[in-house]
């Protein structure tokens, strides 16, 4: 059963992801190749999380901040991928309603915790670069527990937002999701009721929360491009810069991706495009993220060298 007929409604309690193609050959290539994305996603971010742990020279803000980042990945890639994963191999994938929801939400509340994790790091390294004296006491292991707080709070609301609105939709009879997971756009298409105040709630806390962790992160790199400008020391220079490299590339693959689907106007791009797009930031950047700060961050390849000698050693 698809749907049930209520009064002059249908009440659809399934819906069926069309997925990324309905081509047999590269449906099998794409599993492969997503389902080694995924592993090595799972496997790369824990390996970051227990490396972060076991390493005392590794337990400082900005790394606390990262072994986060690196659950909000698992967390956000595990959220979308493994259905997608069974897409690939049935015939009619489908999934229900309220299942829809519970997707829909877990994938908006790792996103948004990733975003302000994001933002947090870059205030992290705002503090360390611009008021190096200040540090120890602007970032406490008691802040640094409060901006973690703030980003799963920040991260629940949000996606309590999204779940509402999409419960409070109506559908009508359609149930063919466009796309290879619940994303709140496709689902909104498909409903007769996109009046809905909840809609407009949604789209204004997530617009929200995206201008104010980029204005954030914006601001901290300001004052910290200029701080590392007025040093004299060239090797200064390098080694203020190069603790940034590895954030400042994940907040680019991040957040462009991030614009590019819900920032740009939709006529700038086709339905294809936003799948591929989405894949890149769901499906890939989580598996990205623990490569781009263990092959240029120094720290993390000392920890990691030290740890494994030991291992090899004892």
């Amino acid at each position: 059963m698809d749907s049930l007929v209520y009064g002059n409604h249908t009440a659809v309690t399934e819906f069926i992801l069309l997925g990324l193609t309905h081509d047999p050959v590269l449906r099998v290539f794409l599993f492969i190749i997503i389902l080694c994305i995924y592993l090595v996603t799972i496997c790369g971010n824990l390996c970051t999380i227990l490396l972060i742990r076991v390493s005392t020279q590794l337990h400082h803000p900005m790394y606390f901040f990262l072994s986060h980042l690196a659950f909000a990945d698992m967390g956000y890639s595990s959220s979308v991928t493994p259905n997608m994963l069974v897409n690939f191999v049935v015939e009619r994938n489908t999934i229900s309603y309220v299942g829809c929801g519970i997707q829909l939400g877990s994938a908006v509340f790792f996103g948004t915790v990733e975003c302000f994790l994001l933002a947090a790091m870059a205030y992290d390294r705002f503090m360390a670069i611009c008021h190096p004296l200040l540090y120890s006491t602007k970032m406490s292991t008691g802040v640094c527990v409060l901006l973690l707080v703030v980003a799963y709070i920040g991260g629940f609301l949000d996606a309590s937002c999204f779940t509402l609105s999409f419960f409070s939709l109506i559908f009508c009879g359609p149930n063919k999701v466009n796309h290879f997971f619940c994303d709140f756009a496709p689902l909104v298409e498909l409903s007769c009721s996109v009046d809905s105040i909840l809609i407009l709630v949604s789209t204004c806390s997530a617009g929200s929360i995206i201008v104010f962790t980029v204005i954030v992160i914006a601001v901290s790199y300001s004052y910290i491009l200029i701080t590392i400008l007025k040093m004299r020391s060239t090797e200064g220079r390098h080694k203020a810069f190069s603790t940034c490299t590895s954030h400042l590339t994940a907040v680019t693959l991040f957040y462009g991706t991030v614009t590019f689907i819900y920032v740009l106007p939709k006529s700038m791009y086709s339905t294809d495009q936003n799948k591929v797009i989405s894949v890149f930031y769901m499906v890939v950047i989580p598996m990205l993220n623990p490569l781009i700060y263990s092959l240029r961050n120094n720290e993390i390849k000392g920890a990691l060298k030290r740890e494994l000698g030991g291992k090899i050693l004892f």
